[in-house]
């Protein structure tokens, strides 16, 4: 059967190249909105975390009608960090919008997004977006995009591809690139005109592949994903297996039944090959099952999702002040959560330690761990993470580390400090481009390369540069890389931060303290611009004489200290020092508080050299 009402696509690009944005003026023009209905900008981004940060971090379903035809759409994120979200959900639809901003161009994870697709054999319709940049150069992007299809060996008519024009800030499309559009109708017929109808099987079987899973309070697990053939009802009898893995065999009942409908989910008694459904029921579904007919068991085969590159060690918080802010802290609680979060989450592995109160957590990068430490720290979650380390690989007996393609787009004044930096991180100069009074820098640089790198790439570029990357491929090990120049101020007692104390500190290096603060010996309260770490005691008090100078009453002025977020503090941390996440506060410490330990554990490891 052919489903002539139905198309099915996808929304694809590097982060803030307007995936989502666009969506918004989708649905405004496709009637999910009333007219005169208020709706907050980049109404797919439900997540607290997404909606302050400005980004996609999962993948997200919604609908339109045109012209009789139901037009499924999948927004998926743009960050490299967050693709196993991408190279799910692209299982779910046959055609892809591959968007490309009309400044920046292709960026890494355009290239790995499109290459995922073509390797699947989507038609494409490319889009260029953000034509009313006062910067923007379509002609030389539309000539970028062609040499990267062709740079993936995508197929003549791949190749073939239309282009739309579009600046989805405001709502307008065009097939003409000197043009301008009034509406997104040129895009929505292109839809329909260049993606087919979907060639379905109605009558045999059921079979659904699950692409994700949602989860509710009242109905427990939800599973998301496209009906490949049959029917689907609720009340049915169904069996769940996996295709890559043949223990799976469950039987259950669909409870609730629901289609996608601009951005709720509506009731329905049953749907057809082709429909994107959401379904409750199955407590033990999985991303990648398959629900089938419960006589006839016959798995849909699953994209392999790429492996994680990252890792790091979560454990139970035992600082002194453990147990005093957080809701969830012991072991029980910390091992729930982390499973918990792989029944979504299919880039991320857990797995258990020697010790019964840490856990190996790997993922797709920093940014990748740093958002579910964050989740889980709003959730009130206290726990603590080692630094990152990347995961090496054994090939043939050689050593291999993951390598990111990493483009910067930076002024030619500060072209060479970048250089400089990235001699310094093993970085290797594949390709150099100038766009006008810019310079963009392609590199292939080992991923602990770029550890603690972007707030020195920021200051370096006095916060002009703009640098994304995205994992290339596993290479032979390239040397030793030096993480970190600079010490740690350390505290020296157990107590709360005084002014006097404070100031007498910070001749020593950038805190990252207040007074009134409290500390605990052990704790780091700020950095050092010397290697070595210096004990300091933030906790002392102006010795009291019964002699008044006339000095003695003026005021100690403090520099202002820097506060760390998450990502620096994470990028910051050494291999002895651990971050100790609680709901209210994150604090950097050392692995041996006592001073006099961290001093013999020192020079024991100095004399094992």
């Amino acid at each position: 059967m052919v489903r002539e009402d139905l198309r099915n696509i996808a929304i694809i690009a590097h982060v803030d190249h307007g995936k989502t944005t666009l969506v918004d003026q989708m649905l405004r023009q496709g009637g999910t909105f009333r007219e005169n209905q208020i709706v907050e900008e980049r109404v797919m981004d439900s997540g607290d975390l997404e909606r302050e940060r400005g980004i996609t971090i999962l993948a997200k379903n919604t609908s339109i009608h045109y012209n009789g035809v139901k037009i499924n759409i999948v927004d998926t994120p743009g960050h490299a960090d967050f693709s196993g979200e991408v190279e799910r959900v692209l299982k779910m639809v046959s055609g892809v919008l591959i968007l490309v901003d009309a400044a920046e161009g292709p960026m890494p994870q355009t290239r790995f997004v499109t290459q995922k697709a073509l390797e699947m054999g989507h038609k494409l319709i490319i889009v260029i977006n953000k034509i009313d940049r006062p910067d923007a150069r379509v002609k030389e992007v539309v000539d970028e995009v062609l040499e990267l299809l062709m740079d993936l060996n995508a197929s003549d008519e791949q190749l073939e591809s239309p282009f739309v024009f579009c600046s989805g800030r405001d709502g307008t499309s065009t097939l003409d690139e000197n043009a301008t559009g009034t509406d997104l109708k040129p895009l929505f017929d292109m839809i329909l005109k260049h993606f087919p109808p979907l060639e379905m099987d109605e009558k045999g079987p059921l079979q659904l592949l699950v692409s994700s899973i949602d989860y509710n309070d009242y109905v427990g697990r939800i599973g998301v994903g496209r009906i490949e053939r049959g029917v689907i009802r609720q009340g049915q009898e169904v069996l769940v297996c996996n295709y890559n893995h043949k223990d799976v065999n469950l039987r259950g009942k669909i409870v609730n039944l629901y289609e996608i409908e601009g951005l709720a989910h509506v009731p329905c008694e049953e749907a057809a090959a082709g429909d994107i459904v959401c379904f409750s029921g199955l407590e033990k579904i999985n991303i990648g099952d398959t629900v089938c007919a419960a006589d006839t068991a016959e798995a849909v085969p699953f994209v392999k999702i790429s492996e994680p590159t990252v890792e790091m060690i979560f454990s139970v918080n035992d600082s002194p002040f453990a147990g005093k802010e957080g809701k969830w802290v012991t072991t029980r609680h910390l091992r729930d959560r982390l499973y918990r979060e792989l029944l979504r989450d299919v880039s991320l592995r857990v797995e258990d330690t020697d010790s019964t109160d840490s856990f190996r957590v790997s993922g797709r990068g920093e940014m990748h761990l740093s958002i579910l430490i964050e989740t889980m720290r709003r959730e009130g979650y206290e726990f603590q993470v080692s630094s990152p380390k990347v995961l090496f690989k054994e090939v043939d007996g050689e050593k291999y580390e993951p390598v990111e393609r990493l483009i910067v787009d930076v002024p030619e004044t500060s072209t060479g400090a970048v250089f400089e930096k990235m001699g310094t991180r093993k970085g290797e100069l594949v390709h150099m481009s100038a766009m006008g009074s810019r310079m963009r820098l392609e590199f292939l640089v080992p991923e602990r390369g770029l550890f603690g790198y972007k707030s020195e790439f920021l200051t370096d570029t006095k916060g002009e540069g703009v640098m994304s990357s995205v994992f290339y491929e596993y290479q032979p090990y390239k040397g030793e890389i030096q993480r970190r120049l600079s010490g740690s101020l350390v505290a020296f007692e157990t107590g709360e931060a005084v002014t006097y104390g404070l100031f007498n500190a910070q001749g020593r290096g950038m805190l990252f303290i207040t007074a009134g603060t409290p500390v605990y010996e052990g704790m780091v309260i700020g950095v050092s611009p010397k290697e070595g770490d210096i004990n300091v005691n933030v906790c002392k008090t102006k010795h009291l004489t019964n002699t008044r100078s006339s000095s003695s009453d003026e005021a100690l002025r403090l520099i202002p200290p820097k506060k760390l977020s998450l990502e620096e503090a994470l990028e910051f941390i050494a291999d002895d020092e651990l971050l100790e996440v609680t709901p209210k506060n994150i604090r950097i410490r050392k692995r041996i508080l006592d001073g006099e330990l961290r001093a013999k554990a020192r020079a024991k490891a100095k004399a094992g050299e």
